[in-house]
């Protein structure tokens, strides 16, 4: 009964989701929803005690990540540097190639360090851009969007500092160049057939002459740029690239000079007790807001007369986005923590422990946990805490590396992660202006073909050693 409460939690939450309902308001229905079934008792002291405190912790960390986000990319869209690196991409690539551009473009910013949520909004005015000269249909941009920033520059790739490959270094002692060899054939999997499903669905769309959509019933578009002559395409890179650049300088920078927690006092009246900061765990969000903010000083710095006559309009409406896609997040944040103190999950955690193949046993209980709670770092934390060492016992008793067992867990917590209820889904589609039922469909798709790579580097190691 407690795992069939949590199910309907989810699958009510996904349905709710899917049909285009607020998720800010019905996360918390959901949850607490279960916990009345289960223990009436608890759903006040879970709402406040345990919802609520991960929703606020959440924005207390991201917000200003959402924030910096929504406005480099308005800039980005007011300055004409999207049309600009557009135009440059049409002569160089063809329009035609239009998504394989924008996954390009993607990844290289994720694979740079740059947050998936920043990249959903700083790449959004290119490929919406992009899209609309190819006329390509603006529901297929969540999809290419999610290819190239939620796949295999987030957990296949050895090297990437986004958090999904740096959770299990320590659980397993490793480093996040763990396998590189089975990341890059994981890498090269999904970024393959990610791009044959795409174009296969472009030009599906092209034989039924379907365009980019309906200027009247399309919503959140970039606005058309009026500043005359387009800057010239390094210029317009330019801002991006230091993105990339500033957030691995700032990510070394920072421990340098703060070292390893730093304090202040807080007031000059009275003897308030110092705030005390772990400056490891934060460095990464210090490093991504430092670089949002150079490269929107780096916009202005070379088209600070089109940004600013629209800038008051234009960043009342990033911020809006942001507070929409903020909010939607956390809320999915809190929701995954009450699931993920239910009993029902116990009986999820336990069923899935009994699979006897380590590197099988590992795939699968990550990526339920991580659907099941809407996060990749979320169900990878709560499986590889509560299993690692029975993960690390399995593998050493089969001669298998923790190398393999890291990339293993890294790919999947980004399979089966992206449900409906998904937040980064829910922020690419807020974003992007789209529905559910408009584009979740390829997102899915893409879901599967990220899901399916972990079990082709599982039978690449069995087949062939190599890690």
């Amino acid at each position: 009964m407690a795992f069939l409460i949590v199910l309907a939690s989810l699958c009510f939450l996904m349905f709710v989701a899917y049909r285009g309902y607020s998720v800010i308001l019905f996360a918390p229905v959901a949850a607490l929803g279960a916990v009345l079934l289960t223990d009436p008792s608890l759903v006040a002291p879970m709402f406040t005690g345990l919802f609520m405190d991960k929703m606020v912790g959440f924005l207390k960390l991201y917000f200003p990540v959402f924030v910096l986000g929504a406005v480099f990319g308005k800039v980005i869209e007011l300055s004409g540097f999207s049309k600009a690196i557009v135009s440059a991409t049409i002569r160089i690539v063809g329009a035609q190639r239009a998504m394989l551009s924008i996954v390009l473009v993607c990844a290289l910013l994720t694979y740079g360090g740059v947050s998936l949520f920043v990249v959903v909004f700083a790449v959004y005015p290119f490929a919406a851009e992009l899209f609309r000269q190819g006329d390509i249909p603006k529901r297929l941009i969540p999809g290419t969007i999610a290819l190239g920033a939620f796949t295999f520059t987030m957990d296949a790739l050895p090297g990437t500092p986004q958090i999904q490959n740096i959770i299990p270094t320590t659980f397993f002692g490793t480093n996040t160049w763990a396998a590189p060899i089975l990341g890059t054939l994981g890498g090269v999997f999904i970024l393959v057939l990610g791009m044959l499903y795409l174009e296969w669905r472009r030009r599906a769309a092209y034989r039924l002459g379907e365009g980019y959509g309906d200027a009247a019933t399309l919503v959140n578009e970039p606005a058309a740029y009026s500043g005359g002559k387009l800057p010239h395409p390094l210029i317009a890179l330019l801002p991006l690239v230091l993105v990339g650049v500033s957030n691995i300088v700032f990510t070394w920078w920072i421990p340098q000079v703060y070292g390893a927690s730093h304090s202040f006092v807080p007031a000059v009246i009275g003897n308030p007790a110092p705030v005390v900061q772990e400056v490891a765990r934060i460095t990464a969000i210090w490093a991504v807001m430092g670089a949002l903010l150079v490269g929107i000083l780096t916009v202005l710095a070379f088209a600070w007369k089109p940004v600013l006559t629209s800038f008051a309009e234009g960043s009342k409406a990033a911020v809006g986005g942001a507070l929409l896609a903020a909010g939607n997040t956390a809320s999915e944040y809190g929701f995954g923590a009450v699931i993920a103190a239910l009993p029902g999950f116990l009986v999820v955690a336990n069923a899935l422990g009994s699979i006897p193949n380590p590197l099988i046993n590992e795939a699968i209980t990550v990526t339920a946990l991580a659907g099941i709670t809407g996060s990749a770092s979320g169900g990878m934390s709560i499986a590889l805490a509560a299993m690692a060492d029975t993960f690390i016992a399995n593998a050493n008793a089969a001669g298998i590396s923790m190398e393999v067992l890291h990339r293993v867990a890294s790919m999947a917590s980004g399979g089966m992660d992206t449900l409906p209820h998904n937040g980064a889904v829910i922020t690419l589609l807020a974003v992007t202006g789209l529905t559910h039922r408009q584009s979740y469909k390829d997102i899915f798709a893409i879901t599967v073909i990220k899901t399916m790579a972990v079990f082709f580097i599982i039978a690449m190691f069995y087949a062939t050693g190599w890690v």
